[in-house]
């Protein structure tokens, strides 16, 4: 007798682990319905079944609740950072995927939600920490190179002002010659930018803010051991602020 009721009793407990895993995949199914039909993505011929049963289960309607909730709060922190076009373009295709199948496994939308936040927040973060002062400088030619034109935006760095510097009309110069760019204060010092060959796509730098040295200049230069400008100058104008 009490081989047999070992025997029942390891038949019992393997039913009952049995029902149990029955019970887990029937549940984490279920619960991948509601998440897709809080957030939409639920194949048509499935939705009118699952909100009969939503309908009928107050246990249920509970927990399409806390999906909708989890959807919402995932949207919300969404719609306040306007993420990459590369991440924009592979949530849509997740969701291109979600609405063909419903996935096997769970969907936590908590977790999710809660990633999302996470991530629309470092992102409002890294944009507020990038969000930079700029500059601009519309250049106008002298007599020395009357048909030349430019523009110049300058951006704050950590590392100093970065000049961005896109010119026309002034012809090339090499062989010891090249032009080079300085930004000037009203007391007329000159603070060098660096020398270039020709003013297409040119990058420059500055140690000194553009709120303090407000006139940008490009004079003509030649390699002769002077370091001092040679007071050619080719382009000028008022440094101001905006983009």
């Amino acid at each position: 007798m009490a081989r047999r009721r070992g025997a029942a009793g390891v038949t019992f407990r393997v039913t009952v682990s049995m029902r149990r895993r029955r019970e887990d995949k029937a549940g984490g199914h279920e619960l991948a319905e509601l998440a897709a039909l809080a957030d939409g993505s639920l194949a048509p011929e499935r939705r009118a079944a699952l909100e009969a049963r939503v309908a009928a289960s107050s246990e249920l309607a509970d927990r399409l609740a806390e999906q909708q909730r989890g959807v919402a709060l995932t949207r919300s922190a969404a719609d306040g950072v306007e993420a990459p076009a590369a991440l924009r373009a592979r949530i849509e295709a997740q969701r291109r995927v979600r609405r063909v199948r419903v996935p096997r496994r769970p969907v936590l939308i908590g977790a999710a939600a809660t990633a999302v936040v996470a991530v629309a927040v470092g992102l409002a973060v890294f944009r507020s920490g990038t969000s930079r002062e700029r500059f601009h400088a519309a250049l106008a030619p002298t007599d020395v190179v009357p048909a030349a034109r430019g523009e110049a935006s300058l951006t704050k760095t950590s590392s100093g002002w970065r000049i961005e510097l896109d010119t026309t009309g002034l012809p090339r110069l090499d062989r010891g010659r090249f032009y080079e760019a300085w930004l000037r204060n009203s007391a007329g010092v000159l603070v060098p930018l660096g020398t270039f060959n020709e003013g297409r796509d040119v990058t420059l730098w500055a140690g000194v803010s553009p709120k303090d040295f407000t006139t940008l200049t490009v004079t003509r230069e030649q390699a002769n051991g002077d370091q001092a400008s040679s007071g050619e100058k080719v382009l000028v104008g008022a440094v101001n602020p905006g983009g």
